[in-house]
């Protein structure tokens, strides 16, 4: 049950009120944003909530227990502090988000209705659509050990333990052309065709994931991402480049010398195996279904 203050219950039961939402954004580098559908700046709770920033929400889904609650908020990019370079970098990744209901005759009249974390932000030009996930979501999140085929651990963390520092690991290299999601790059003729798929691109602060890394017939080498790069690099720039694990114990054990470290189960039988076998052990089915001819 949620707890108003009383000055807002009043306006509340006033009939007439003035109310308005409010988003704040937490990214987990720390930094803070504010927007809201009011037709004005406010300041609310400390923090400065933006106007005319494009947002718009949907309807909001509450229920009991522990049901995920979500809604997304739709808009472009139009605060100058939303941009689409921090969103393509992956700043607002998990970032925590709240929604108040704000009397904004008097700011100092609020309430959180949620608190949760921003899931799926998606972009289609200048738009995006930003989802907003529940503290119930954390509940659906994997905790301790799972048998799987692949590796659960992230390449060069701890339980991992490959030093991407490694020159077979990690390499500069300079942009030669950029034409939308594609680099050309010099310097990376010592490395063979996908080595460097699934890694990361590293300029600054900012990182960006490797599609596919592509050896053309004339040598040159081509990195190809999963958006268009033309506004965040340039020919010219130079770059770090992280190797890219497909998590199977193959390219564990041959690409990092790592086999020791994979943290997978790579002779878990398919589940068409498993079915095979029940077959060929049934003499009912004769090599037939499960469930029979």
């Amino acid at each position: 049950m949620k707890s108003f203050p009383p000055a807002l219950s009043a306006h509340l039961a006033s009939g007439a009120t003035t109310m308005c939402r409010c988003w704040r954004v937490t990214r987990r580098d720390g930094v803070t944003l504010g927007f809201t559908d009011h037709d004005r700046d406010l300041i609310v709770d400390g923090t400065l909530f933006e106007a005319a920033a494009g947002f718009t929400a949907s309807q909001i889904q509450s229920s009991l227990g522990l049901a995920v609650d979500n809604f997304t908020a739709d808009g472009a990019l139009s605060s100058a502090r939303l941009t689409e370079k921090d969103i393509l970098a992956g700043r607002y990744d998990d970032a925590t988000m709240e929604l108040l209901h704000v009397n904004w005759a008097d700011p100092t009249q609020f309430y959180v209705e949620a608190r949760g974390n921003l899931g799926n932000l998606d972009r289609k030009g200048a738009a995006f659509t930003a989802e907003f996930r529940s503290l119930a979501a954390r509940l659906n999140q994997r905790i301790g050990q799972s048998f799987e085929r692949s590796c659960n651990a992230h390449l060069g963390d701890a339980s991992c333990g490959v030093n991407l520092a490694l020159p077979a690991y990690s390499s500069a290299a300079t942009i030669v052309s950029v034409d939308g999601p594609y680099l050309v790059l010099s310097g990376l003729s010592s490395f063979k065709r996908d080595w460097f798929t699934g890694g990361l691109l590293q300029k600054s602060v900012d990182a960006y994931e490797i599609k596919a890394h592509i050896i053309e017939p004339d040598g040159s080498v081509m990195l190809e991402f999963w958006a268009d790069l033309a506004a965040f690099v340039a020919a010219g720039d130079v770059v770090t480049l992280k190797a890219g694990c497909a998590k199977n114990f193959p390219t564990c054990k041959n690409k990092f010398a790592n086999a020791a470290n994979f943290r997978g189960f790579p002779h878990i039988p398919p589940t068409d195996t498993i079915g095979t076998i029940a077959n060929r052990g049934d003499p009912r089915n004769n090599g037939g279904s499960l469930l029979g001819n």
